[in-house]
């Protein structure tokens, strides 16, 4: 096939640092992706911007963003992340401020990974529309990471907190047109549904007949069918650049 894509190396990756908007984002493909890396001895780090508490209709958001940071932290121990940061930006009017850019530059420095993840920020995607949040995400973790490499903008966090500037290999943008797969055959996948399914209230408030194995096995075996690489079944896909 002519579409073949090259698995993304991670042989040499010490520390990966995970930026989403919300609570669940990350359990869409991402969560295998961790469970893949935790596995191997890689230290992964969550950071989500908001507590998603405007994402319940039924719910006063009070009473969402504690549901969902519980079914977060859940979701987190079955792919063995135990490193989980949830800001308090406004869930659904989140921007790519200055502000959200040195909260993700801070994280950043803290994290010192050789990774970061994050969601993609284009207008169409995949499944539709994307998501404002989402696309806002994106934005400013492109632009945290070459204000956290740069010791001239918010210089505060290095003369204030101790946090020196970090500058991170790579920026791997999942829900983009991929240029590269993460091999999740096996137990990355299975932890990875799980983690999913751990979204309980959120899943059913959602309605319909949503099943988690169903989508994510469907997803990561289309993924698998671009590779040319033995043995993988089960694959996501990440748009992958390279930022020093």
């Amino acid at each position: 096939m002519s579409d073949h894509l090259p698995l993304f190396e991670d042989a040499d990756i010490r520390r990966v640092l995970c930026v989403v908007a919300h609570p669940d984002d990350m359990e869409y493909g991402g969560s295998a992706a961790a469970a893949r890396w935790t596995a191997r001895g890689i230290e992964v780090s969550y950071l989500l911007l908001t507590a998603g508490e405007a994402g319940m209709r039924s719910r006063d958001p009070e009473e969402v963003a504690t549901l969902r940071a519980a079914e977060q932290r859940d979701a987190c121990e079955a792919v063995g992340v135990t490193d989980l940061s949830i800001l308090d930006f406004p869930d659904g009017l989140l921007e790519p401020s200055l502000q959200v850019r040195r909260a993700i530059a801070r994280r950043i420095r803290q994290t010192r990974p050789d990774v970061v993840l994050t969601q993609t920020w284009e207008l169409e995607v995949g499944w539709g529309l994307n998501h404002a949040d989402h696309r806002a995400t994106g934005i400013a973790t492109v632009d945290a990471m070459r204000d956290a490499d740069n010791p001239w903008v918010h210089r505060d966090l290095a003369e204030q907190e101790g946090l020196e500037p970090w500058g991170a290999a790579w920026l791997l943008v999942h829900g983009a047109e991929p240029t590269h797969l993460i091999d999740v055959t096996g137990e990355p996948l299975q932890r990875g549904i799980a983690s999913l399914a751990a979204h309980r209230e959120y899943i059913a408030e959602l309605g319909g007949d949503f099943d988690p194995r169903s989508m994510l096995e469907g997803m990561s075996a289309e993924f698998a069918q671009r590779t040319a690489e033995p043995g993988v079944e089960h694959a996501i896909g990440v748009a992958v650049h390279r930022m020093v």
